[in-house]
């Protein structure tokens, strides 16, 4: 069952590749304190597969986001936007008609006027996982005064070599395979986790009943779970917005883009990522040093890989807690 979302229209969207829409429609879910008023607003952005219930029962961040949590919904107004074409609320979307004309930076510009309609002027934080944190890369980028702490976990400033050849890879499977979304699903879970976390969980273990190895069984699950949650137009959208992160492009250099950033930003890589790597990282810290940017990186150790951003709660927590609990008393964020 999904939950109650909210909803901000926007009018008359141009997209980076010149294509305009009338009416782009954003749902949204808002946690914690009220926003508009004096409580520092954090966004959360979802990763591929994710979704604006970012807490709760049916949340994919619970150990992180809540009452008393790392992320403190007393203390903090947290607001999630759906990546537009997500399909998350079950309508059908007419952006799937002309998806390759939405990239990473489009969704960055429609989140940032949809926190001007509810009147967040400023961001305490933004942060998300994989595509989410490419979004949040994209916004510090395209509003470089606008978010006081940046935390991409588990992505990059760009979508590299590797992330496009997967995205290329689940596009062929998603247009040619009798069972796309079954299909892509299984592909994907292969650099989601490493072959280390699944030999910890199954270790060549077999159910007696059926005869098949339950890595098996546990990828068919997966696959059967994307089928009925997920529209095929929603997720080929979804894979291609993450084969577009490029804070670069058309702004020059790196090191003149991330200059202008007046963030403080927080990396946090994954040690075992096979999907947003952990070199890739370190390229980006040792790349901002050189250009005199300050920057924190901290590395998560997990055999779990690229998921380990969604099951490594005490690690993200210590890293965290230095940003998020702080007192706020008489600070106004409006």
């Amino acid at each position: 069952m999904r939950p109650a979302l909210s909803y901000i229209s926007i009018t008359n969207f141009t997209t980076e590749a010149g294509v305009t829409h009338p009416y782009v429609e954003i749902s949204y879910e808002h946690f914690g304190m009220p926003l508009g008023q004096t409580y520092p607003v954090v966004l959360i952005n979802h990763a591929l597969t994710g979704n604006s219930t970012v807490c709760g029962e049916e949340g994919w961040w619970p150990g992180l986001v809540g009452y008393d949590k790392c992320i403190d919904l007393g203390q903090y107004a947290v607001i999630c936007f759906n990546i537009v074409g997500n399909g998350y609320d079950g309508k059908p979307e007419n952006l799937w008609e002309t998806y390759k004309s939405f990239t990473a930076r489009d969704v960055a510009h429609l989140f940032y006027q949809a926190l001007q309609q509810v009147q967040v002027t400023q961001l305490y934080a933004a942060i998300g996982g994989s595509v989410g944190g490419g979004i949040a890369w994209e916004m510090a980028a395209a509003y470089p005064d606008y978010i006081q702490h940046l935390i991409p976990i588990a992505t990059d400033w760009k979508s590299s070599d590797w992330i496009i050849a997967n995205c290329m890879i689940q596009e062929q499977i998603l247009n040619n395979s009798s069972q796309p979304l079954y299909d892509a699903r299984l592909h994907a879970m292969l650099v989601y986790r490493t072959p280390e976390s699944f030999k910890m969980k199954f270790n060549r273990t077999q159910n007696e009943a059926t005869g098949q190895y339950n890595i098996e069984s546990w990828l068919t699950y997966h696959g059967k779970k994307l089928e009925k949650r997920f529209q095929l137009q929603a997720y080929r959208m979804m894979n291609y917005i993450l084969s577009t992160i490029d804070i670069t492009k058309g702004r020059g250099t790196f090191a003149e883009v991330v200059r202008s950033i007046q963030s403080e930003i927080h990396l946090i890589s994954i040690d075992k990522d096979y999907f947003f790597t952990l070199a890739e990282d370190q390229s980006t810290v040792k790349d901002m040093k050189k250009a005199g940017r300050p920057v924190t990186h901290h590395v998560i150790n997990s055999i779990h890989g690229h998921d380990a951003f969604l099951i490594e709660y005490e690690q993200l927590t210590a890293y965290l807690a230095p940003i998020f609990q702080k007192e706020h008393k008489g600070v106004s964020f409006v």
